[in-house]
């Protein structure tokens, strides 16, 4: 399979360019600093803010109010510490809204920036494929321009799932985008989905002072993460209130004269009801792939998703998909990943998504990050495995920082080559970065295992972790 673009002749237009990009999220403003840094004539259309969804109303705003609630966190255990804390400490949801908004302004604005000093132009509007070599683009005002190309880069996102019985309100019936920027904090919060979105931002206002209750459809919390560590995250939770229905559904819910909403559950064959102020729907997202154009053109797209090869290319040569959009798994740095291979290909370089791993950041209380096979996946494709598990409780950086909740787990193959890692504790989302450069680097337990770790540092637990795989950890009993 070739590696490089033979792109077709653009066709007349307002403009005419190397490579249009549809999206400004982190995948499509990857793309197109890109493309302008290997010199290409290159647009960029965003509908919305440049960042998209990640950096205007997920990844980033939603880590700096969960940095809030942490540090709010922190003010209340400060006794144990030996700390003495005069007064009381209180939230001020409006201005932690604007220093929220500080930072997504200095992030969307650093785009705007690289975009000139790259030579990227960016154009407002809704973006639609006319043919396979032209852009039309309508502002908001209805205008609209048209724009030929020799590539067309779809990095169009992914939205909110909306349930049929619980429709945004926008105020008590909310999605993730709402949960983000409120400026109360609900006593009582339901969130309904209790996969990452749910747990995240349930996790926020549970530490501001909220009743928590999350419903879940699947059997654990977390689906799709290893059982031994979503357990941990769940634990934790549930020791400062919160309530889980698992193998639930959120059957519909009433809103009720004085301001409150019940929502009624089904869990193990009976109806629950729980009241609460504000319903926070996080049941996944949608990918935006359809209503572009693209099927009356010949693309490929199944439901919602653009399904793109190794190298970003879609059914029709010159039409390229990247991010949520080109398939799963839906995350923010696999979506920059794949722009720079596209904008390589493009540009005629040789690249290609041959990643031997995406590693899930996931910033719940604790943390959890992943890389790589689980153990029931490694038993799934009847691989014998050696596992090595390191607890943070027994890490002395653990302790002095009062963390001590979760483990690392390394999984290897029968020849102690690395196949998975997992973390769950204390910034386990930046210690996951070492066990993805493992996996990418085919790294064995000893290569892990025998590089000095500092000390004393939370990163001794990958390394302790390794060695107890192969049966010779130091600080904890081998089996």
């Amino acid at each position: 399979m070739s590696t490089q673009s033979n792109p077709s002749e653009a066709l007349p237009g307002d403009k005419t360019y190397d490579a249009i990009v549809i999206g400004g999220g982190p995948g499509g403003y990857v793309c197109a600093i890109r493309l302008g840094q290997l010199k290409l004539k290159v647009l960029c259309v965003e509908k919305e803010e440049v960042g998209g969804v990640c950096l205007n109303w997920g990844c980033v705003p939603s880590k700096a109010l969960i940095a809030a609630s942490h540090t709010y966190e922190k003010f209340h255990i400060a006794g144990t510490m030996g700390l003495k804390l005069e007064g009381s400490v209180s939230v001020e949801p409006t201005k932690m809204q604007e220093w929220k908004a500080g930072i997504v302004k200095k992030m969307t604005g650093g785009i705007r920036g690289l975009f000139r000093g790259n030579g990227v132009e960016l154009e407002a509007g809704n973006a639609r494929i006319v043919d396979k070599n032209t852009v039309e683009v309508r502002a908001a005002d209805g205008t609209t321009k048209r724009f030929s190309t020799k590539n067309i880069v779809v990095a169009t996102g992914s939205t909110t799932v909306e349930i049929p019985t619980f429709k945004f309100d926008g105020k008590q019936i909310i999605g993730a985008k709402e949960a983000v920027s409120l400026t109360e904090i609900p006593k009582r919060l339901v969130v309904i989905g209790g996969g990452v979105i749910g747990l995240e931002l349930g996790g926020v206002y549970q530490r501001f002072g909220a009743e928590l209750t999350v419903v879940e459809m699947a059997d654990q919390v977390l689906p799709g993460v290893d059982p031994d560590v979503a357990s941990v995250v769940e634990r934790k939770m549930a020791k400062h209130g919160a309530k889980f229905f698992k193998s639930a559904k959120a059957l519909g819910h009433v809103k009720n004269a004085d301001g409150s909403v019940t929502v009624n559950i089904e869990v193990g064959g009976k109806t629950e009801q729980v009241v609460c102020d504000v319903v926070l729907v996080a049941v996944g997202m949608r990918p935006n792939g359809a209503g572009l154009g693209l099927e009356e053109i010949g693309v490929k797209v199944e439901r919602g998703f653009v399904p793109s090869d190794i190298v970003g290319r879609t059914n029709v040569p010159n039409i390229w998909s990247i991010g949520d959009v080109s398939g799963q798994p839906m995350l923010a740095h696999k979506a920059s990943k794949e722009g720079e291979v596209v904008a390589e290909v493009i540009a005629g370089h040789k690249s290609a998504k041959d990643w031997v791993g995406i590693p899930g950041a996931i910033f719940t209380d604790p943390e959890v990050a992943t890389v790589g096979l689980t153990e029931q996946q490694c038993k799934e494709k009847g691989l014998t495995i050696k596992v090595g598990k390191f607890p943070f409780s027994a890490l002395a950086r653990a302790l002095a920082v009062s963390e001590t909740d979760g483990f690392i787990k390394v999984i290897s193959d029968a020849n102690k080559k690395v196949l998975g890692i997992h973390i769950v504790g204390p910034s386990a989302t930046d210690l996951i970065s070492e066990g993805a450069l493992a996996l990418e680097m085919h790294a064995f337990l000893d290569d892990i295992g025998l590089t000095i770790h500092p000390h004393p540092t939370l990163g001794e637990g990958m390394m302790e972790a390794s060695m107890h795989a192969m049966g010779h950890a130091i600080h904890i009993m081998n089996r």
